[in-house]
């Protein structure tokens, strides 16, 4: 079988392929309908948290379909790096779920918030809520997942790469708009199945036709071998940034109980476990069998080529569906942040205020994807890194020793973090060192309030020792 570096992808579906493509999305947008249909009077609860009565198979469901979203840079990884990006994209991520799973959701589901910068005001201060939101803005504005959606459609139908984001961006935009979080939680549904279907299918074509010999033979030793450089560390940081997403908080918050939450995290684990497995092993196909492909669009030309008419139709949809199911709930977590949490008291939780903001976060991240001309890896990572650095300590730390971080003190540390990452001079013309100085300054301004605060409650305590051994003694 020969394959090519490059292919026109739209040249290469057939009518099959046509019609069992636009069979997933009908399936979808019925979904959004339904979902539609259901909702129920609840005002912002309802509209933002399906009236927290999120069952156990859709809680599943949109927290898988949800938080996959970055296929195109994960595969992309995997082309270049090989079996370490399991560990880097995957094994990280699975500690920090099962972090979350254990430790945090019920706690998260009982403070009965309806976002995390809700929650993190409650929890330290109003200005701490106010800047959560802003962290919380810039890490779920969905810039790779319209450029993963522009890059996918200009594969598909040639065109620029600035129409092809605003036609794929307005076009998620409109339907979320449309039920609120119910319609993005049932089209999530129909998804997932797509999505975790498309990868297993890619993967099972490539060990039928090749088995497993092809990948020692064809590829580098290098793509077998994990590299444990300060690179590779500062992935574990970053998927511990999982502990302050505003995507896993909603979902907890929107869970029927506590239990539906955790044991919704847990069985993720495993379907998210089976679905990197897919995902790398099909890249490492890829690298394989058309080397000098381009690294971020390896995956998908590979894939158009193993695959059998009518299947070839499934996984596109699946990779879109893979894209989309992200998106969605991103573009409406960013309006629920500039709608609720940042917004005017007046206007706070106005559906029609959500609906306009929504608008607004697809323009936004149009903009900026563009500005990285089509860098998702570069936008992914960035990030990541400053929500991981500056935002995922205070908040631990919060957790960890209750009251003890004081709103000022949050907002400092957050702000330091945030300071030294952007102008830090980055002597080894990386942002590796940026990150790790950030998170440095973060941390031991973190310890300093801390135990400036805890040896304030032991002098109190001398204190009031003192005072108290003095009348006692003035008594006699």
């Amino acid at each position: 079988m020969h394959f090519s570096n490059h292919i026109d992808i739209y040249s290469s579906l057939t009518t099959l392929d046509g019609v069992v493509f636009l069979a997933v999305f009908v399936a979808t947008f019925f979904a959004v309908a339904i979902g539609k249909k259901m909702e129920k009077q609840g005002g912002v609860v309802e509209y933002l948290l399906m009236g927290r009565q999120l069952t156990f198979p859709l809680f599943v469901a949109t927290l898988v379909s949800s938080w996959y979203g970055g296929i195109f840079p994960v595969t992309q990884l995997a082309f270049e790096n090989g079996i370490s990006t399991f560990i880097t994209q995957g094994v990280f991520w699975y500690v920090s779920y099962l972090l979350f799973a254990l430790i945090l959701a019920k706690r998260v589901w009982e403070t009965q918030s309806i976002t995390l910068a809700e929650l993190v005001s409650k929890e330290f201060g109003p200005k701490s809520g106010k800047l959560a939101a802003i962290f919380n803005f810039f890490d779920v504005l969905p810039i790779q997942y319209v450029l993963s959606l522009g890059l996918l459609l200009q594969l598909l139908f040639g065109g620029s790469l600035i129409f092809m984001m605003c036609i794929g961006a307005f076009a998620v935009a409109i339907y979320t708009m449309v039920g609120g979080f119910r319609a993005v939680v049932f089209s999530d549904f129909i998804q997932f199945f797509v999505m975790c279907l498309s990868v297993f299918m890619v993967l099972a074509f490539s060990l039928l036709n090749f088995g497993v010999e092809v990948l020692y033979e064809k590829l580098d030793t290098s793509h077998f071998q994990i590299s444990f450089d300060p690179k590779f560390w500062m992935w574990g940081f970053i998927a511990l940034s999982t502990l302050v997403d505003p995507c896993f908080y909603q979902r907890c918050f929107a869970a029927k109980s506590y239990k539906v939450a955790r044991k919704g995290i847990l069985a993720s684990i495993v379907i998210w476990i089976l679905f990197d497995i897919c995902t790398v092993g099909g890249a490492m196909y890829a690298k394989a069998l058309i080397p000098n492909a381009n690294s971020n669009q390896a995956y998908l030309i590979y894939a158009c080529q193993i695959l059998p008419s009518g299947v070839r139709g499934f996984v596109l949809a699946g990779i879109f569906a893979t894209i989309l199911s992200t998106l969605d709930s991103y573009l409406f977590i960013s309006g629920t942040t500039i709608s609720y949490d940042a917004s005017p008291k007046k206007w706070k939780g106005k559906i029609c205020f959500h609906k306009i903001s929504i608008l607004f976060v697809a323009f936004l991240s149009i903009f900026v994807g563009y500005f990285f001309q089509g860098n998702v890896k570069l936008v992914w990572k960035l990030f990541g890194s400053y929500a991981a650095a500056c935002f995922l300590f205070p908040v631990l730390f919060g957790f960890i020793f209750p009251k003890r971080i004081s709103d000022n003190n949050f907002v400092f540390s957050s702000l330091l973090g945030a300071f030294i990452m952007t102008f830090y001079p980055n002597l080894l013309g990386e942002d590796l060192e940026r990150f790790y100085v950030g998170l440095f300054c973060v941390t031991l301004s973190l310890t300093f309030s801390l135990f400036t605060s805890m040896g304030k409650d032991v002098l109190l305590q001398i204190r009031m020792k003192g005072r108290s051994y003095l009348l006692d003694k003035l008594k006699l």
